[in-house]
């Protein structure tokens, strides 16, 4: 699915123009990476967790000639499914399923 999928599912849910279902979602994804820029966590129920990790500099390995080389330190961004989208997945029974994540 591509944010054009996005802007054309909000066209056609909530009956917005185009540009206006365009931008309400450019709106909704800035927002998201404004928060996640930040290093703060994004939690959308029934969905899932998108958490900004740091990582420390390390040594790592060079697999195909073995020489050892410096990893630096970064900012990663993980995912965190929610139990109700994981069970969704999987065609379990959702009913009575919370999310606690």
């Amino acid at each position: 699915m591509t944010k054009a999928d996005i802007v054309e599912k909000v066209y056609q849910k909530i009956g917005f123009s185009k540009k206006e279902a365009s931008e309400l979602v450019e709106l909704v994804f800035s927002s998201l990476k404004d928060v996640l820029t930040k290093g703060d966590k994004v939690k959308i129920s029934g969905f899932g967790n998108f958490v900004v990790r740091e990582k420390n500099e390390r040594v790592g390995r060079n697999p195909q000639t073995g020489e050892q080389i410096k990893i630096s330190a970064r900012r990663v961004l993980t995912f965190r499914p929610s139990q109700v989208l994981k069970a969704m997945l999987n065609g379990e029974d959702i009913t009575g399923l919370e999310d606690d994540e």
